[in-house]
C-alpha cells in the first residue's frame, strides 16, 4: 500500500478554527466535572463550585491585642485628670491575643495603656479617687485586691475580633472556575472546610516516536537521539494543571504506534504523538490517526512547526507534532494549552507583551508565519529584541529567549531597527534587568554571565553574536550596553581604537575595557591528519576551511593574512560559509564539516582539537561612559577586576592572558 501524503499549507488561524469547532462540536469545549480532594491537597487546583463558608472566622469573640478585657461602659469618664480604677477580675479580665472573650465583655485595653495597682500601696491617693477605693479584701494575692488604672475610655469592641470579622457563615470564599491559591487553601480551612470539589485534571497522554531515539542516560552509538522531547511536553502539561501520561517510545512501526495510539485515547483526554508527522518515509502519524479515525488537517504555515496533524480518534483529539523540539514547544502550546484551560474552565492568559526594536535584518520566507526567538533587554529608554537563532531542532534557543517575534506570513523579513511585538516569556522586570551585549563572540562572556547571576541573581547578561563590527554598529544605534570587539585595524596595527574613531561622531563617549588577550589559530583534528600549517593550506583540493561571518574580528584577520599572502578567497573551498561563534567553527571541524576554520585556543581545547596559533589579538569591551556608572553595570565589571575565582576560571580555559583584565585602554 503507497504511503498517503496529506501536507497541506493551512493559515494558522484558520487551523485554530477548525479545532475549536471540531471540539465545540463534539461536546468537549466545555469545563470537566468535578472530583473531591482534601483542601489541603488543593493548590493549583480549579474549583468545580463555589465554596461558601459552613462556619464564620472567628467563630467567637476574640481578643485581638495582650492586655485586659473590659466592658466598655465601666471606662466611661477616665482620663489625665480623673483616672478611671477596674478591679481585678470583676471589672477588667487579662487577655492573651487570640483568647475568647470574657462572657458579657465587650472590649480590650492594651497592656502598655495600663498601670496595674494593688489597693494597699494607694495610700494617701485614694482617698482623692472617685469611686472611693473598698476594703482590703483577702481574694487577691497575698490579700491584696488588683486594680487596673486607666486614663482614657475606650470604644466599644476596641481590639476584639468579632464573630465573622474576616469570614461570615454563607459568605462566598471562592467562585466557580477560580485556580487556589496557598491563601485560598488558608480560606477555605478557616470557612470550616476540609474537602473541596475540584476540576478533574486534564489527562495528556504523550507517546514519543522514532527508532534512532533512547532513554537518556543509555549508552548512545551513532545516530542515537536522547528523548528529551516528552518530559519538555510532561512539564508543560504539568504547568498548565493536567496530567501528563508518558507512554515508552514506540520505534517506526505502523502497527506498534497504532496499538500505542489505541492504549492511549482509552486513557486520557488528549493525545500527543510526538514525531513522524511530516511525510517521509518513516512517518506513520497521520496514517495512523487516520486509519483509527479522522485527520482534520495536517500542515499549517508556520515556521517552525509546519508539519502538524489534526485528528480525532474515538471522541479524543489526537494532535501529531514535530520531533524538533522547538516546533514541538510551539505547536503544541498552540494547539494543547487552550483545552487544558477549557477542560479546567480558566481563560488562557494572554503573554505579557512589549514593543521593541530589531537589533539587526531577519529575513523570512513567504507564505509562512515564523515564530522568531529573540533576547529583550532595555538600553537606554529603548527595549531592543536580537535573534537568537532560527533552527526548527536548536532547544537552547528556546532556554536563551525571551520571548517570540511573529513575522506575518506575506512579510519578506524585517529591517533593523524595525519596531515588533514581542509575546515575553520571562517577566518584564527580569528585562530591564538584564545586560544586552552585542558583538564579537568570546567564551569568556559565558562565564562572565554565569559569575554575575551567581552573585547577582537580580541581573543576567544577554549576549547576540554579530560580529566585531556589528556590536559597534549596535552601540552606535544605542542597542546595546556593551560590545566585543577585537578588530584590527591594517594601517596601524592597533586593535580597536581606529575603528572607535572611525564610526562614532564623539569617539570619547566610548570606552574600551580590556577583558583578555587571547590565542587566535586554525583548529584541525586531534593529530592534524591533513597535516594543515598556515593559510598557504586552505587552497588545497583536500582541505575544506569554514569562516566567521563578515564583521567579526577573526574574519577581518583572516582576510589580512590572505591579503598579505596573496591568496584569492576565491580559491579556498568552504570560505563562503559563514559561522556566527568559535564553538561553532570548532564543532563543525570536530564532525567533519570542515578541515579547519580559526578561532580562538578555548574552543578547540573544549572539544578536543588540535590547535596551531596564528597571532595574539586583544579582545575588548566598548561601553558607552552613559552606561558606565550604572549599577548594573558596576557589578558586571566589579567581577571583571576583582573576582579572583572569575580570572583563574578564564585562565583555565586556556589561551588567555589576563594581565590587563578590567584596565581602560581607551581614553587614556
Amino acid at each position: 500500500m503507497a504511503k498517503q501524503i496529506y501536507l497541506e499549507n493551512t493559515p494558522l488561524k484558520e487551523a485554530i478554527e477548525i479545532w475549536n469547532k471540531k471540539l465545540t462540536g463534539s461536546g468537549l469545549a466545555k469545563p470537566f466535572d468535578g472530583e473531591t480532594i482534601q483542601v489541603i491537597d488543593s493548590q493549583g487546583r480549579v474549583t468545580a463550585g463555589a465554596v461558601f463558608a459552613k462556619l464564620s472566622s472567628p467563630f467567637y469573640h476574640s481578643a485581638a491585642m495582650d492586655g485586659y478585657a473590659v466592658r466598655f461602659a465601666d471606662t466611661f469618664g477616665a482620663s489625665d485628670r480623673t483616672p478611671k480604677r477596674l478591679s481585678i477580675p470583676a471589672q477588667a479580665v487579662p487577655v492573651n491575643t487570640g483568647e475568647p472573650m470574657p462572657e458579657g465583655f465587650n472590649a480590650v485595653i492594651m497592656i502598655e495603656d495600663v498601670n496595674v495597682i494593688k489597693s494597699q500601696e494607694l495610700g494617701v491617693r485614694s482617698q482623692n479617687i472617685n469611686p472611693p477605693i473598698p476594703p482590703l479584701s483577702k481574694g487577691g494575692e497575698g490579700g491584696f485586691i488588683e486594680y487596673i488604672e486607666i486614663i482614657d475610655a475606650v470604644a466599644p469592641w476596641q481590639h476584639v475580633r468579632t464573630i465573622g470579622e474576616d469570614i461570615v457563615v454563607t459568605e462566598l470564599i471562592l467562585p466557580e472556575n477560580h485556580r487556589i491559591r496557598p491563601v485560598d487553601v488558608g480560606a477555605m480551612l478557616a470557612g470550616g472546610f476540609t474537602e473541596v470539589t475540584v476540576r478533574r485534571k486534564p489527562k495528556v497522554a504523550i507517546i514519543p516516536t522514532g527508532s534512532e531515539i533512547v532513554e537518556p542516560g543509555a549508552e548512545l552509538k551513532k545516530g542515537n537521539i536522547i528523548e528529551y522531547n516528552s518530559r519538555m511536553l510532561s512539564g508543560m502539561v504539568s504547568e498548565w494543571g493536567g496530567e501528563p501520561v508518558r507512554f515508552k517510545p514506540v520505534p517506526d512501526d505502523i502497527e506498534k504506534l497504532k496499538k500505542a495510539l489505541i492504549d492511549a485515547v482509552e486513557t486520557a483526554d488528549l493525545v500527543v504523538i510526538n514525531a513522524g508527522s511530516s511525510a517521509g518515509a518513516r512517518d506513520f502519524t497521520a496514517d495512523v490517526i487516520s486509519g483509527l479515525g479522522e485527520i482534520l488537517l495536517h500542515g499549517i504555515n508556520i515556521k517552525p512547526g509546519k508539519p502538524v496533524v489534526l485528528g480525532w480518534v474515538r471522541n479524543k483529539p489526537v494532535l501529531g507534532i514535530p520531533g524538533y523540539p522547538v516546533s514541538a514547544y510551539i505547536t503544541f502550546e498552540l494547539f494543547a494549552k487552550p483545552i487544558l484551560h477549557t477542560w479546567q474552565g480558566l481563560e488562557p492568559k494572554n503573554k505579557e507583551m512589549l514593543t521593541a526594536k530589531l537589533s539587526r535584518p531577519v529575513s523570512s520566507s513567504i507564505g509562512k508565519e515564523e515564530f522568531l526567538r529573540v533576547k529583550v533587554g532595555k538600553v537606554g529608554g529603548n527595549i531592543v529584541a536580537s535573534p537568537v537563532g532560527r533552527g526548527a531542532g536548536a532547544l537552547m534557543t528556546l532556554v536563551r529567549a525571551d520571548g517570540f517575534v511573529r513575522i506575518p506570513a506575506m512579510s519578506e523579513g524585517l529591517g533593523a531597527g524595525a519596531e515588533v511585538n514581542v509575546e515575553l516569556l520571562r517577566h518584564r522586570d527580569e528585562i530591564e534587568n538584564t545586560i544586552i551585549c552585542i558583538g564579537s563572540h568570546d567564551n569568556t562572556l559565558d562565564i562572565l554571565a554565569n559569575f554575575l547571576k551567581k552573585k547577582y541573581p537580580r541581573y543576567a547578561i544577554s549576549s547576540a553574536h554579530v560580529g566585531s563590527m556589528g556590536g559597534l554598529t549596535a552601540l552606535k544605534r544605542g542597542e546595546a550596553h556593551f560590545a566585543g570587539t577585537h578588530l584590527l585595524d591594517e594601517e596601524t596595527g592597533e586593535y580597536n581604537i581606529p575603528f572607535i574613531k572611525r564610526m562614532f561622531n564623539n569617539p570619547d563617549e566610548i570606552m574600551l575595557v580590556n577583558l583578555v588577550y587571547r590565542e587566535q589559530g586554525f583548529f584541525v583534528l586531534r593529530g592534524n591528519p591533513k597535516n594543515i600549517k598556515g593559510f598557504e593550506d586552505l587552497t588545497r583540493e583536500d582541505v575544506t576551511f569554514i569562516n566567521r561571518q563578515a564583521g567579526a574580528g577573526t574574519r577581518l584577520l583572516t582576510d589580512k593574512y590572505l591579503k598579505e599572502l596573496h591568496i584569492d578567497a576565491k580559491k579556498i573551498k568552504g570560505y563562503e560559509r559563514e559561522e556566527y561563534t568559535h564553538m561553532a567553527v570548532a564543532s563543525a571541524v570536530l564532525t567533519g564539516v570542515a578541515d579547519t576554520g580559526l578561532g580562538i585556543v578555548a574552543a578547540s581545547r573544549a572539544l578536543g582539537l588540535d590547535f596551531i596559533p596564528v597571532a595574539k589579538e586583544r579582545y575588548d569591551l566598548a561601553v558607552p561612559k552613559k552606561f558606565y556608572g550604572t549599577e548594573m553595570l558596576d557589578r558586571l565589571f566589579e567581577i571583571i577586576r576583582t573576582d579572583r575565582e572569575f580570572r583563574d576560571t578564564v585562565i583555565n580555559l586556556g589561551g588567555y592572558d589576563v594581565s590587563s583584565m578590567g584596565k581602560i585602554i581607551y581614553p587614556v
